[in-house]
């Protein structure tokens, strides 16, 4: 509904005199803390940040050798800070809009502080016109975005993808703008028709069910123009907008007073030390938590027979970033002084549950219990955020460990290994979907980067069971199982779509191939089940296999067969795709033809580049009958 004419006559001047108080009090107080200097900036950061590993290295003068910089993340342009690059640190502060922080960074032009777990509103950044480059992906800032970044007259780059901001996106129009991403939000309203926003392509607005209009492929409904109303009604609706504003300016005064006066104080050393956070012990159980085998310490709600810490110790943990962000939140690993390691996952995109439905659905998946699946440890929920804790796999994750640089210090991930993969995954697979209802499906986003590797390679599932937890858009969108063929064709999931994922895991594992179902930002990924299907009609099996696995001739009848499993998998008709436990049996009839790993050291390995395409996957079965080119 728009303002009628009479309003929007006058709301110039309105924003004007607005706008002009703002500068002054900003110039009054930019004024004073302007003798702060660099320094002060950092340290507002540091205290926002949490991190004890900045603490130790954030020492001295950031810019004392001209364009080098000895501080961990900052950048340094003629003795000044112009960049600060702190992403995957695992960072889990709030930012507060008016925090004058960046204030004090006149010089700064490019931040990136992507794959955090920064909460809060976006930072003000009018006092750095040089700022060029702004990414904040990847983390749960949970706002509206900024129409601050109007001003900003030299942006070329900006990355707000993958958090939980709200509301409408500003009509940015710098021409300089070259990059924007504002994916997987929960943004609204009609995409402004602006040249600059008009120019970017659908993905840039993606992940946002309540947005529309082009370039996004939601249409937008109808809307007919409200009617005028009479003078009167103007008139108090510009009164209305005249309070609105100076409220507005009125309790901006107040937070910039506040955190100026806040920041002056520590910059000049009165606030010496920082005190501990206070942490509310509530010993106090309630008889559903005694039977629920939990046990309250700290906030953190632990399960009865997992090792157990406070709340403080994860505050104070080392944290680390864990690659890219989950569907449902960052990950990142916490370091507690007692030498223990534990992931935090911080979740996001969640359906309104209470503290007891979101107990029991935790409870449901901490009693899934497989040598295969990754131990869920402790939760904690409050309304502002919820957390899981789980054990902390040594050798990262599958995706990782296929897709990672392959240089010389490269161990080589051999068909023994992956093949063990592979039969662990299946075990956990089937371990859900034979102690799961069966209306509902079991895991629902099984992908590479949701297997995790122990220190001796053992396969650990996880992100089982959160299906339940995550808003039906959002599932819609961003899970495996509903970019399956019977999703497509149908609007339904059941266990076999899990069943179709595992195929697709399969491939990924035979061939070194990103599937477009589950490739993460930067990686191009294909349609694995029209290429492989391609690939076996063409018989051109020396290039479907990663060369890593195919130096091994002896291996080549058990690849296969694998393959084989992995076809059929894929079937685009779910009642065609075999059971997890027929699956499992044929995965264990492979490993059983291996030789043992002793007799596996002692031979030499035959290479067969020459001589491989002599194997045609027709002579080894692979195609029985015209279903498997469909």
């Amino acid at each position: 509904m728009g303002f009628p004419p009479f309003v929007l006559k006058h709301i110039p001047f309105v924003l004007l005199a607005a706008m002009s108080i703002i500068a002054l009090a900003q110039e009054g107080l930019i004024g004073e803390i302007d003798e702060i200097g660099e320094i002060g900036g950092l340290q507002a950061l540091l205290r926002i940040f949490k991190d004890p590993t900045l603490a130790s290295n954030w020492t001295g003068e950031p810019c004392d050798n001209g364009d080098q910089s000895k501080w961990t993340g900052i950048q340094c342009s003629n003795g000044h800070v112009s960049g600060i690059e702190l992403e995957g640190r695992g960072l889990v502060g709030e930012l507060i809009f008016g925090d004058p922080a960046f204030a004090l960074l006149p010089n700064l032009s490019f931040i990136s502080f992507k794959n955090n777990a920064l909460s809060g509103n976006m930072m003000d950044l009018t006092h750095n016109p040089q700022m060029h480059h702004i990414d904040l992906s990847g983390n749960e800032l949970n706002a509206s975005i900024s129409s601050f970044f109007l001003g900003l007259n030299l942006l070329d780059t900006l990355l707000l993808q993958d958090n939980r901001l709200t509301g409408h996106i500003p009509a940015f129009q710098q021409q300089s703008l070259k990059t924007f991403n504002v994916s997987n939000n929960d943004l609204e309203g009609r995409i402004p028709e602006t040249p600059t926003l008009q120019s970017f392509g659908p993905d840039s607005y993606s992940g946002n069910p309540r947005l529309c209009g082009p370039p996004s492929h939601n249409p937008c409904p109808d809307s007919s123009p409200a009617p005028e109303n009479d003078r009167s009604h103007n008139h108090s609706l510009l009164l209305i907008i005249v309070v609105v504003i100076f409220l507005a300016v009125g309790l901006l005064l107040m937070i910039y007073h506040k955190k100026a006066t806040k920041l002056i104080k520590i910059a000049k050393g009165k606030i010496s030390t920082v005190r501990d956070e206070e942490i509310v012990h509530d010993n106090v159980q309630t008889e559903g938590e005694r039977n629920m085998g939990v046990e309250i310490r700290s906030e953190l709600i632990f399960f009865k027979d997992r090792p157990k810490f406070q709340m403080v110790e994860l505050l104070r943990a080392t944290a680390e970033g864990l690659g890219n962000q989950g569907i449902m939140g960052n990950s990142y690993k916490a370091m507690l002084h007692g030498g223990a390691t534990v992931v935090v996952k911080k979740l996001r995109d969640l359906k309104p549950l209470s503290e007891e439905e979101f107990a029991k659905l935790l409870h449901k998946i901490y009693d899934m219990e497989h040598p295969n699946l990754l131990p869920l440890l402790a939760y904690y929920y409050s309304q502002d955020g919820k957390m899981l804790l789980y054990q902390y796999a040594q050798n990262g994750d599958l995706f990782s460990r296929l897709h990672g640089t392959r240089d010389r210090n490269r161990i080589p991930f051999k068909w023994r290994s992956r093949l063990s993969v592979a039969r662990g995954v299946a075990q956990a697979l089937d371990y859900l979907h034979q102690n799961t209802n069966t209306n509902i499906v079991p895991h629902g986003n099984l992908k590479s980067s949701n297997v995790l590797l122990d220190k001796d390679d053992e396969p650990l599932v996880s992100d089982y069971g959160l299906t339940s937890l995550i808003t039906p858009p959002i599932a819609t969108q961003r899970l495996v199982v509903f970019k399956s063929p019977e999703y497509e064709h149908a609007k339904t999931v059941t266990k076999q779509s899990d069943v179709w994922s595992y195929g697709l895991l399969l491939i990924e594992l035979l061939t070194n191939r990103v599937s477009a179902c589950s490739a993460p930002p930067g990686f191009q990924g294909l349609d694995l089940s029209k290429w492989v299907r391609r690939a076996v009609r063409e018989e051109s099996a020396a290039q479907i296999f990663d060369a890593e696995i195919a130096v091994e001739r002896k291996d080549l009848p058990g690849i296969l067969k694998v393959l084989e499993i992995a076809i059929r998998c894929i079937d685009r008709l779910p009642e065609n795709r075999p059971e997890m436990r027929e699956v499992l049996r044929e995965l264990e009839k492979v490993e059983a033809t291996l030789p043992a790993k002793d007799e596996e050291n002692e031979e030499s390995r035959d290479r067969y580049s020459t001589s491989y395409g002599s194997f045609s996957t027709s002579s080894s079965g692979i195609i029985r009958d015209d279903k498997w080119s469909k």
